[in-house]
């Protein structure tokens, strides 16, 4: 944002007043593969809008089922949280916008009724969350909760009869962001409303969400087409989320062209044109204002077929993960890019890694694994699940936190369940609702396992089941055992991570004589038919993340698992309510002296604990566990290290 930059999206305040409505829908049914949407006309015919499709896809997650573990965990949580919104107070403010009597206690935080982003999650991230959460578990209450936010949405979008405009704001928001003054990001907000009802349709088969997204996109073509193209550029400058993916997918579902060249105008020029040509300009810009705009790019380039979209998308990855991240697999600090490429060190604080970053980087990676299946990209989004989500939901309440402190000697805060309504909020919603959608992918004629966790999967289409029977990442590997209604021919491809020590895979107890390389997919091609059993072993090592910048500041890590060091506990009082724990209160972490020629030797693991390590030949003593398992504790996991002096 220009003159807004320097504002960060929650230091942004709040404000003022409403109007709006309609259009029309087309009689498409649904079949979708996140985020691979086709349609089934009424004659049953399938339609592709995909030009460059994926050639591989993820499973529909009502194929899916977790099984126990920390994804189930994580998982229940969320699903608890979700079921504890009632309908009328996620209601409460699109009513009163349009005109609409509502006796609701309002919510608090961003979705109080003076703050300029109110509607986001509970018209927005909560549908979606819903939709994801009904297609990976199949619960119907939630789908009935959703079913009955969308109708009621339905009358605000009509009583405001405004074009199809939709939103718990007053339209004359869209005013001040015409004419450039002070707005938070209106555009933003609409995104997650239309996302959500997207989500809602392609999930759930709703029509009526259908129906009023495209009123919505209506709205959204007459307000942008009335725009010049260096006017809607200069608009572009306030955060405007996935406003380009979403309309794409709208195209994608219904075929209309008209879709397709709206999300186009949410190109922003300033941004695509450095990454089209390969120079990192990233230095200064907030992050998950720019990461969703990059999703667009990489949705553009399936519908489209334009490779300059994918040539944006594919070096945003590799220079945001390979110089902007770190061991978490996390990126940004005070929700930006401060620095130029690799320079770190320096970069840590209470607030780093905001989540929403993660939860679209993830996505990100989704989309180009699915163009080309590249181990690496599965490492990344390994790294990222087990380290930043899994431990940034609170496994109590389905709180989130807002930040990931990489800085030493801070804690873990979490949202107030009515009172907090982040971003990171709506986005870990929507995360801990789809935890089933990256562990196996397909083509035709091959599998591949690329998470190992606890999950059972269905493939109708080759009368074929896979169960996943593993306790990973305590356990080092996992177990895959196969049904098979008849004896098929099929390649499984086994993802062997960047991290293992060796390894080796047996088929029915037989070990195979060749495995595969580190970041690569071990092939196994065979008959498979019931009752074959794969175990795959994966040894963890301990490793060390260093700051690519300086050496001495490192992180510890076993496997994928970021460790952190634990130490005093903090009170639930200081868990609640913040973005991020108070700078000024920090826990003074002691340095560490290890050897040149073994960084690793300092930690050592507990015989007795999985996954308890302990630091040896220090001055005090040291705890270290796995970063996404500690909650109400201080912790460390970037050691300032000294070279042991003989």
């Amino acid at each position: 944002m220009p003159s807004l930059r320097k504002l960060s999206r929650r230091s942004f305040i709040a404000s003022s007043a409403v109007t709006v409505a309609g259009s029309a829908l087309t009689p498409k049914r649904l079949f979708a593969q996140d985020p691979v949407v086709d349609s089934i006309l009424k004659d049953g015919k399938v339609v592709s809008r995909e030009k460059a499709s994926w050639k591989v896809r993820p499973f529909p997650m009502k194929q899916v089922r977790l099984g126990d573990g920390p994804c189930t965990a994580a998982m229940e949580a969320d699903r608890k949280y979700l079921h504890s919104l009632p309908a009328d107070r996620l209601l409460h403010t699109f009513r009163i916008n349009a005109g609409i009597p509502s006796s609701a206690q309002a919510f608090g935080g961003w979705e109080a009724p003076d703050c300029e982003l109110r509607g986001h999650y509970a018209g927005g991230h909560y549908l979606s969350a819903v939709a994801l959460l009904y297609a990976s578990s199949g619960d119907e209450d939630l789908k009935k909760n959703g079913d009955a936010v969308v109708a009621e949405l339905a009358k605000c979008q009509t009583d405001l009869n405004n074009g199809g405009y939709l939103s718990a704001f007053p339209i004359e928001f869209f005013d001040r962001l015409r004419n450039r003054d002070r707005v938070w990001a209106p555009f933003y907000t609409v995104h997650k409303i239309l996302a959500g009802m997207l989500d809602m349709y392609v999930h759930t088969g709703n029509e009526q969400a259908l129906e009023v997204a495209q009123k919505m996109a209506a709205w959204t073509g007459s307000y942008t087409g009335s725009l010049s193209y260096e006017h809607m550029q200069r608009v572009l400058g306030t955060e405007y989320g996935g406003m380009g993916e979403s309309l794409a997918n709208l195209y994608a579902i219904t075929g209309k062209e008209y879709y397709l060249a709206i999300a186009q105008r949410f190109d922003k020029k300033q941004f695509f044109d450095p990454l089209a040509a390969h120079r990192d300009e990233l230095k200064g810009l907030h992050v998950n204002t720019h990461i969703p705009q990059v999703i667009a790019a990489a949705r553009l380039y399936e519908l489209t077929g334009d490779v300059r979209y994918r040539d944006i998308a594919e070096y945003f990855w590799d220079e945001v993960v390979s110089e902007r991240s770190y061991c978490t697999g996390g990126t940004s600090n005070h929700e930006s890019w401060n620095t130029d490429p690799g320079k770190l060190a320096a970069e840590l604080s209470t607030n780093t890694t905001e989540d929403c970053c993660a939860y679209n980087m993830m996505k990100l990676s989704r989309h180009l694994f699915g163009w080309k299946p590249d181990a690496r990209l599965m490492d990344y989004y390994e790294r990222l699940l087990f380290n930043h989500r899994l431990g940034t939901i609170n496994p109590e309440d389905g709180t989130m936190m807002y930040y990931l402190p990489l800085a030493s000697g801070y804690w873990k805060t979490f949202g107030k369940p009515f009172d907090a309504f982040w971003c990171c909020t709506g986005t870990g919603s929507e995360e801990y609702a789809k935890l089933a959608d990256t562990i196996y992918f397909h083509d035709d004629d091959s599998l591949y396992v690329n998470l190992y966790v606890a999950s059972h999967l269905e493939w109708p289409e080759k009368g074929l089941s896979l169960r996943q029977d593993t306790n990973f990442p305590e356990q080092q590997g996992t177990t895959l055992v196969v049904s098979a209604k008849s004896p098929v021919q099929m390649e499984i491809n086994l993802r062997i991570p960047y991290w293992t020590n060796g390894g080796n895979v047996k088929v029915n107890g037989a070990e195979l004589s060749a495995f595969s390389s580190p970041s690569s997919y071990l092939a196994l091609n065979r008959v498979w038919k019931s009752g074959d059993k794969i175990e795959l072993h994966l040894p963890m090592r301990l490793h060390t993340h260093p700051m690519p910048d300086d050496s001495t500041v490192q992180a510890m890590m076993y496997g994928p698992l970021v460790l952190a060091g634990r130490f005093d506990r903090v009170s639930k009082e200081m868990m609640y309510g913040d973005y991020e724990p108070k700078p000024t209160d920090q826990y003074k972490v002691p340095e560490i002296v290890a050897e040149a020629a073994n960084p690793t030797a300092w930690v050592q693991s507990d015989p007795k604990q999985p996954l308890v390590f302990h630091a040896a030949g220090q001055s005090d003593p040291i705890t270290l566990a796995p970063l996404y398992t500690i909650l109400q504790e201080r912790y460390a996991v970037y050691w300032k290290v000294n070279t042991k002096t003989t």
